[in-house]
């Protein structure tokens, strides 16, 4: 089985380096970039399978990045993070072509298999997409 490589984008450090150190226990390939736009240069230089995206980041917003994410990046599914508990902006990210939206706190193994489903989804995607 191949493993998942998925990007991580949170402006909190720590938060950051906890998430990489659980997935990478579990056989996820992790990246971790800070911000939106560090986020979008480092797909253009690695493709991922799965973002992990915090909402509310300084600079370009969750939202403004998973606009620009779907625009460039369209086999590469989206996760929303919130520690907000903001149904509206999980709402809003589903409607622009996010994946799934999880609440902050959350157990490892609940992002895991939202991980893992979104990473089939697109793997379906592709194939359909392949057939036509």
């Amino acid at each position: 089985m191949n493993q998942i490589r998925v990007l991580v984008v949170d402006d909190e450090p720590d938060f950051l380096k906890l998430i990489k150190r659980r997935l990478t226990k579990r056989n996820v390939h992790v990246d971790t970039v800070t911000n939106g736009e560090a986020a979008l240069a480092f797909l253009r230089e690695h493709p991922v399978d799965v973002v992990i995206l915090d909402v509310r980041m300084p600079g370009l917003s969750g939202i403004d990045t998973l606009k620009e994410i779907r625009k460039r990046f369209r086999d590469t599914e989206v996760i929303m993070l919130t520690g907000h508990g903001s149904l509206q902006s999980g709402i809003e990210g589903i409607s622009l072509g996010a994946y799934d939206y999880i609440l902050k706190p959350f157990s490892i193994d609940n992002l895991l298999g939202r991980i893992r489903a979104a990473n089939e989804h697109a793997k379906l995607r592709i194939a359909r997409r392949g057939q036509q």
